[in-house]
């Protein structure tokens, strides 16, 4: 397992000008990420940083889908988080095989798969080839604590050594 040095993962996040925020605690009961087989899933990561969400309200109205599509790479990192938390060590990671991301949309909005680019492109961004996922990118109605992101992923590890 790596230590606070980190990885491969965590020096190509350092290149990017990126930090590993803390893990989201969770405003539930849940846990933020569970590993079973080789796979870890992640609970849904809101857009939080440092306990707040920088932005609230649906996207098409309060917020640009600009604005949502920076909330969505904050997502990804949140969901790094969460997987390192239960892994150790991000250089696991095998690929990411699912990203489904929900957007709080006004009515009238339809671009949620243009917000989601924010997560995905993010992990293409960290992982290369390892990052290039399956993907849904659902329009709903309203999400927890009034976020307008919200993102979960499946991602497939490599055996530990």
């Amino acid at each position: 397992m790596s230590g606070a040095g980190g990885g491969a993962v965590e020096a190509r996040l350092a290149e990017l000008g990126l930090t590993l925020p803390e893990v989201v605690p969770p405003i539930a009961a849940y846990r933020p990420a569970v590993v079973s087989g080789p796979y870890v899933y992640t609970a849904g990561q809101l857009p939080m940083v440092e306990g707040k969400l920088p932005l609230t309200g649906k996207v098409g109205a309060e917020v640009t889908a600009e604005e949502a599509k920076e909330l969505a790479r904050t997502c990804a990192l949140n969901g790094l988080a969460a997987v390192k938390s239960v892994v150790g060590d991000l250089d696991r990671i095998a690929r990411v095989v699912k990203v489904v991301g929900f957007v709080a949309s006004a009515s009238d909005f339809t671009g949620q798969p243009a917000v989601i680019n924010g997560a995905s492109e993010l992990l293409g961004e960290v992982l290369g080839e390892k990052g290039v996922h399956a993907r849904s990118a659902v329009g709903v109605a309203v999400l927890p604590l009034d976020a307008p992101v919200e993102v979960e992923f499946q991602i497939e590890l490599t055996p530990e050594a």
